[in-house]
């Protein structure tokens, strides 16, 4: 056997670790790298110089601008417009959850975080408003996605930054282009969810009027009001509701110091109380709103104009603000999720191994379909989508990318390619068995926990099939 079928080998060990309780991918990847390496022969010093440090300085760099974002108010202002916007439009509402979600990623906001952020307002208005909780989640998953490749996010600057180290020539306008194919496919993935709502009575038709004013729920608390009646073909809730809705960054508020009332409602509509968000009790103020926002406008500007390191950019955005406004540093630091530093920093070091070793040729050579580098991308999409399942998608994303080099240079679009296999290991996020999938059924009411979890498996299990291929028809050729 030789070493680089022992490294697959190894890389199928680990996914597979990953389904047991406790174990941390990118420490047992760390771990991994060193031990084969003294296995192959290959000194320490060259394993330890296939660790990403561009990867670890673009992601600290942008989680830190977020965090800044967050603790300065302007996030939590950015997210109660988008919810005061929709007004009591019920469908605009059900999309409330999906435009946060966009923003949200596309500003650099890690997958995880975003779903942590969104998943209790998609599902606390799920049960206030009727809306089907396994419709708002997929409404706000697919949001996160469709903001996943901006120029900012971490998945878009991983393809970039990947696709740079394995040779991929993308054209200037790659950074716009991934954008807009994640948009592409979350708009997609959107509407068909507004017409399977509409038809079978999963967003009610009609509108619900918010007060000006309302008293927050506490955390577990019942309204006892109950669910706001609303005009549409949605059954009644057989339960109390139970929003789960917290007093924190994404529910809508209303202004108490304005003194507005709520514009009287229509016929079949009801008057509704929502918890008002941190920025309703922590206004950042014009002046902070406006120098965070053009920072984070600068770093937009300066990485995709002028191709400017994104993560100096944000390391550079992040300490000017938390100088300008005196915020706590510990506060920041502690908001970078190291977790993810290390599971990419982790992986990435064995995958350099790998490549060393010859592992990747290897898996190419077997993946491959003879005379036809497109059905062969199409077989990398299903690997993608396939394992991430039940593995981290940015992990998958980063070890299949080494795959792609070949096909490329046999004809494959370079764009369409790591588009087609970044949609693929994403769009599969959305079952039980993940952590996209146990923070939405974290969020949902208790007694709708044992549905949502079927519903969650069945959507996943048919995304494995279907997502691929789809994303491989749409994408492949761009």
């Amino acid at each position: 056997m030789t070493m680089a079928t022992l490294s697959i080998i190894v890389l199928a060990a680990l996914l597979a670790a990953t389904l047991i309780p406790g174990f941390d991918l990118g420490l047992g990847a760390l771990a991994a790298a060193f031990l084969l390496g003294l296995a192959a022969g290959v000194p320490t010093n060259d394993v330890t110089g296939f660790f990403p440090a561009d990867f670890f300085v673009l992601i600290v760099g942008i989680t830190a601008l977020f965090a800044v974002a967050q603790l300065n108010g302007t996030l939590d202002w950015l997210l109660d417009v988008l919810l005061r916007a929709a007004g009591g439009r019920l469908v605009l509402i059900a999309l409330a959850p999906f435009a946060i979600g966009a923003v949200l990623t596309a500003a650099g906001t890690l997958p995880a975080a975003a779903t942590a952020i969104v998943s209790p307002i998609a599902l606390g208005f799920a049960a206030r408003y009727r809306i089907s909780p396994m419709l708002a989640a997929v409404l706000g998953v697919t949001g996160i996605i469709s903001g996943l490749l901006s120029p900012l996010a971490v998945y878009g600057v991983t393809a970039r930054s990947l696709s740079d180290k394995l040779g991929i020539d993308l054209p200037g306008s790659a950074p716009v282009t991934f954008l807009a194919g994640g948009l592409l496919a979350g708009l997609v993935v959107c509407a068909g969810c507004l017409v399977v709502g509409r038809f079978t009575g999963g967003i009610p038709r009609g509108r619900a009027s918010v007060p000006a004013t309302a008293a927050p729920l506490a955390p577990g608390t019942t309204d006892p009001a109950g669910p706001a009646p609303v005009s549409g073909t949605a059954e009644p809730a057989a339960r109390s509701d139970s929003t789960g809705l917290e007093p924190a960054s994404g529910t809508t508020t209303a202004d108490a110091a304005s003194g507005d009332t709520a514009s009287s409602a229509t016929s079949g509509t009801a008057t509704v109380t929502v918890a008002p968000t941190a920025a309703a009790t922590r206004d950042p103020g014009s002046g902070t709103r406006a120098f965070t926002l053009l920072c984070m406008a600068a770093v937009v500007v300066l990485s995709v104009g002028f191709d400017m390191n994104v993560g100096y950019l944000g390391l550079t955005a992040a300490l000017v603000l938390q100088l300008a406004f005196r915020l706590p540093l510990g506060a920041i630091v502690s908001r970078i999720p190291w977790n993810v530093v290390l599971l990419i920093g982790g992986l990435l070091t064995y995958v350099g191994l790998m490549q060393h070793l010859g592992a990747f040729k290897q898996i190419s050579e077997l993946l491959g379909v003879a005379g036809s580098p497109l059905l062969s991308l199409l077989v990398l999409c299903y690997v993608a989508g396939i394992t991430s399942f039940a593995a981290s998608s940015i992990a998958v994303f980063a070890t299949v990318m080494p795959l792609l080099p070949p096909l490329v240079a046999a004809g494959v679009s370079p764009v369409g390619g790591v588009l087609a296999v970044a949609l693929a290991s994403v769009l599969v996020d959305l079952n039980p068995l993940g952590i996209t999938g146990g923070l939405i059924l974290g969020a949902a009411e208790p007694s709708a926990r044992a549905r949502l979890f079927r519903q969650l498996l069945v959507y996943g299990l048919i995304s494995i099939v279907v997502a691929p291929v789809l994303t491989w028809a749409a994408f492949g050729w761009w």
